[in-house]
Formats: structure tokens, sequence, C-alpha cells
């Protein structure tokens, strides 16, 4: 089970590293690309999506590149799985859109769906702020992390 997608990653780490740059700096893309490894090509449709969702913010030209729209503790990771992905969904037969004749009855459908509500909280807790104080820390998450 995949429950970040290629999209949602690079457009976390791409934040992350606007996040990093001196406050109100526009950072290239090619820089971006360099930082995280992503492929430019693919981190520009990264970046206007993130443009047109009001993530961030570009200037063209000299001292041109993207900046963040909003400050990191106002970016959740649940918002970017949303706007890549769509609702968090972990159930096969909701994931494909189909309808299910047992959908109404069937008991373990509930269940995932008490299971997606709290995977979805968890990931709105989760702010590029978050992530940032994560970094500093060495990458430990789970140690200061509320249960």
């Amino acid at each position: 089970m995949k429950l970040l997608t290629k999209n949602t990653d690079y457009a976390v780490r791409a934040l992350l590293t606007l996040a990093l740059a001196p406050k109100g700096e526009f950072v290239p893309s090619s820089a971006i690309s360099g930082a995280q490894a992503i492929p430019l090509p693919f981190l520009r449709r990264i970046l206007n999506t993130l443009l047109k969702t009001g993530f961030v913010e570009a200037q063209e030209g000299k001292g041109g590149g993207t900046r963040l729209a909003r400050t990191p503790d106002r970016i959740s990771v649940g918002e970017l799985i949303r706007v890549f992905q769509g609702p968090v969904e972990i159930s096969q037969c909701l994931f494909r859109r189909r309808f299910c004749r047992n959908r109404s009855t069937c008991v373990l459908r509930h269940r995932l769906k008490g299971i997606e509500a709290k995977l979805a909280d968890e990931f709105e807790s989760i702010t590029i702020k978050n992530l940032l104080d994560d970094l500093k820390r060495g990458g430990n998450a789970q140690k200061n992390h509320k249960n």
C-alpha cells in the first residue's frame, strides 16, 4: 500500500527547500531541483500546482524563482495530500472509485473509514515547520512526536 505519491513527496521536499531559504527570497527551480534531486520538468509541474493552490508565489526574470506564500506552520502534509492525491483513502474499493454491491453493509469498509479519518487527522497535524524542526534535530521525528 502506498500512502504518499511521488508528487506529494516532491511537493513536501520542494516546500522544505523553500522554507530553508532566507525569508522573502525567491529560489530558482534549478536550485530546488539540485538540492532535492527532483527532475526539473517534474518539479516545474509540482511548483505550478503549488502556485495555483496558493502555497507558493513566483517571480519571473533575474532574481526570480519561487518562495513560500504562507508560513511553514500554516502548510500541512494533509493539505498537500489532498491537492496531489485527493482524500486519504486506504480501501481499494474506494480508491478505484468502483461501486461495490456490499458497500453499505461491508463491516471492513466501516472500520477502514475510521482508520482513514485518524490517518487524515495525523497528516493534518504535520506541518512543514514540524518537518523543518525534525531536520534540525537530525531527522528523528518519532522522538518528540505525540502518540
